[in-house]
């Protein structure tokens, strides 16, 4: 990363560095939250589809929360594409609630066990303002499990705040910009999701990664949660000293929470400096006007092509003046994000506009030394002002350069508290300002659920191992390799290793080599792996274990299930002829290999075992294993040789 790479632990100690995470885990499970779908996700082409306004509400103490109110200005309608038989009518909020599941409690109840935190007496569901338009009822159902807890990681102890569970949010699909709609799909609706929260308590990035990867451990350890890309996600709360809490949400790459944490606090940096540069310059909040002026006149021969379609299409160019900002606006505060990529942001989300002209950047995009004079001319700006243009119709204009003024005198006070969206670099946008606390309150439509003493010690009588533990019984029990118990504990094919190890007397070394590295290289090799299903791996293991399959044919029969998934392990070895050959057939192809070869067996002696296993390998291909061959042929040889 460079220049931005931050790696000294005292340094983020003394910015003040605190971080906190909330972890968002799919259950699985065999129904959704409050419904009996399925918790499937699925790309076949869904069967129907609505569509709706949300509006927000007030909550009970009379106030609006504002992330829902920036949702609602953005006047949205909402497509949802629906399946008939995985779906139904509580999704589309046409149904009350199902009551709560109880699997997906149990499962939390196992969390709270693994983090010493204290379940509560009574599950009370409760609903949580959100109209962004990812759930159908304009709110989230989401209910406290327990409280308090903690998690070592590296010797230090981080706490835990809430154990929650939570219905996930219906899965977007696409926009429609040209009619203002959002599509979205409801399979993804209220699949059960765990969330676990951390107290602050984290100081630097690496810390942030290593707690994610814990409670990631621990989670799986359950083994009942989701595997995939969008099955986790992280939301991760950061401040420094004179800074603010922001809110990153939606990381799915836990690898990425380092970086992620390591930019924003740089971001949080720069931007204090911006703050200490305006106060230098005596700049105060009420010093930024709100008085746009429109320069379209300026621009009526413009050779740049963002004003010139919008003049065409009736629209106007808008400017206003950021007093004393002049050389701020260009200053980079993340990998290739200056302030005024947060200003433009601020522009596109509240003005749903294309972006913003400022003249830190110009003359570029067409525009003219001569036009920025003319313009700074009209808005009376000096030197030391900045000048913030917008070109799209009068409205959007006017919302645009409204956002960018707020934004401004927030750059005087230094950094705002905002929710932001992860960019693949680690940097992160602008997405919508912080939720209030209005946004929750209670669900009238399902019943509290009791946790009983009975409960909890029937969770604590059947605690799942942890994989740490596997790990280290693997490499004693089994005899695996350090890097191979590794792989294999952490690996979406544990249950099928696990299961093949008690099914069968393969040794625990063939299966889980063959599961982690035989597949992947059948994969590199352009192989459709994803085809290959648990039974398949099973039966192919059970077959090793009769000695009517060897391991040396256990890639070429794994290649050619993957791309014929529908026929059975037996249908694969008549296709291919990879079943073993019997003893018979094996000493026979051996013996004449041995006496072909007699001179070289008489020149080389006993050592021409070495030189002659490749070639019994090549001639009986996968039909002996490897083992066998090589005793026989150690006979033979002998035999060859008299002794």
């Amino acid at each position: 990363m460079g220049e931005y790479e931050l790696t000294d632990s005292d340094k983020y100690l003394g910015l003040g560095l605190m971080v906190g995470l909330e972890l968002h885990q799919q259950l699985d499970t065999t129904r959704k939250l409050y419904c009996h779908c399925a918790t499937i996700v699925r790309d076949d082409e869904p069967d129907g589809k609505f569509i709706r306004r949300l509006r927000p509400t007030q909550s009970e103490m009379g106030t609006v929360d504002p992330a829902a109110l920036f949702e609602y200005q953005k006047h949205r309608r909402f497509c949802y594409e629906y399946y008939s038989d995985t779906t139904c009518l509580v999704e589309a909020d046409e149904e009350p609630p199902h009551e709560l599941s109880e699997e997906p409690i149990d499962i939390c109840l196992m969390m709270a066990n693994f983090l010493h935190s204290s379940p509560v007496d009574e599950i009370h569901p409760m609903r949580k303002i959100v109209i962004d338009g990812s759930n159908t009822t304009g709110f989230q159902r989401t209910a406290i499990i327990a409280n308090g807890g903690k998690v070592d990681v590296a010797g230090k102890t981080i706490g835990i705040q809430t154990i929650c569970l939570e219905e996930d949010a219906a899965r977007k699909i696409a926009d429609d910009d040209e009619n203002n709609i959002r599509v979205y799909r409801l399979d993804r609706l209220g699949i059960p999701l765990i969330e676990i929260a951390t107290a602050p308590d984290i100081r630097t990035p690496t810390e942030a990664q290593d707690v994610a990867l814990a409670l990631g451990l621990l989670l799986r350890s359950t083994g009942r949660v989701k595997r995939g890309l969008g099955t986790i996600r992280q939301d991760v709360n950061i401040s420094i000293s004179g800074g603010a809490i922001t809110e990153i949400k939606g990381l799915q790459q836990l690898n990425m929470i380092s970086t992620l944490v390591e930019l924003e606090t740089l971001r949080q940096e720069r931007l204090l400096g911006i703050r200490d540069a305006l106060r230098a310059r005596n700049v105060k909040p009420d010093d930024i006007k709100n008085l746009l002026v429109d320069v379209t006149k300026v621009f009526a021969n413009s050779q740049s092509k963002v004003i010139r379609n919008a003049l065409e299409t009736g629209g106007v160019v808008y400017a206003a003046r950021l007093p004393k900002f002049a050389g701020l606006i260009g200053i980079e505060i993340q990998p290739e994000r200056r302030l005024g990529t947060e200003f433009s942001d601020y522009a596109k989300f509240w003005g749903s506009v294309g972006g913003i002209f400022h003249t830190d950047e110009l003359p570029k995009y067409g525009i003219t030394d001569s036009d920025v004079s003319q313009v700074r001319m009209l808005l009376k700006a000096e030197e030391q002002d900045a000048v913030v243009m917008v070109a799209s119709s009068e409205a959007r204009c006017n919302d645009a350069l409204e956002a960018v003024i707020n934004r401004a005198r927030e750059a005087v006070l230094g950094v705002p508290a905002e929710t932001r969206t992860p960019l693949p670099n680690g940097a992160s946008k602008y997405a919508r300002p912080r939720p209030g606390s209005s946004r929750m309150y209670p669900e009238t439509d399902v019943r509290p659920v009791k946790i009983t003493r009975t409960r909890l010690k029937r969770i604590r009588m059947n605690m799942p191992e942890k994989i740490e533990n596997k790990e280290k019984r693997f490499i004693k029990e089994y005899g695996l390799s350090p890097d191979l118990a590794y792989q294999i504990a952490r690996s979406v094919n544990l249950d099928v290793f696990e299961q093949a190890v008690r099914e069968t007397k393969v040794s625990p070394t063939l299966i889980a080599a063959t599961l982690e590295n035989t597949v992947i290289s059948l994969h590199r090799d352009q192989i459709p792996t994803e085809n290959l299903l648990d039974r398949h791996f099973i039966d192919l293991f059970r077959l090793v274990d009769k000695k009517e399959v060897s391991s040396e044919a256990i890639p070429a029969v794994l290649a050619h299930l993957a791309h014929n998934p529908n026929q059975s392990i037996e249908e694969v070895l008549a296709a291919t002829g990879l079943s073993m050959a019997n003893n018979t057939v094996i000493r026979e192809t051996i013996r004449k290999i041995v006496h072909d070869r007699q001179d070289f067996v008489k020149a080389q002696g006993e050592r021409s075992t070495g030189g002659l296993m490749g070639i019994v390998m090549k001639e009986l291909g996968g039909k002996v294993d490897g083992k066998i061959a090589k005793e026989i042929l150690v006979d033979e040889v002998k035999k060859q040789l008299g002794t």
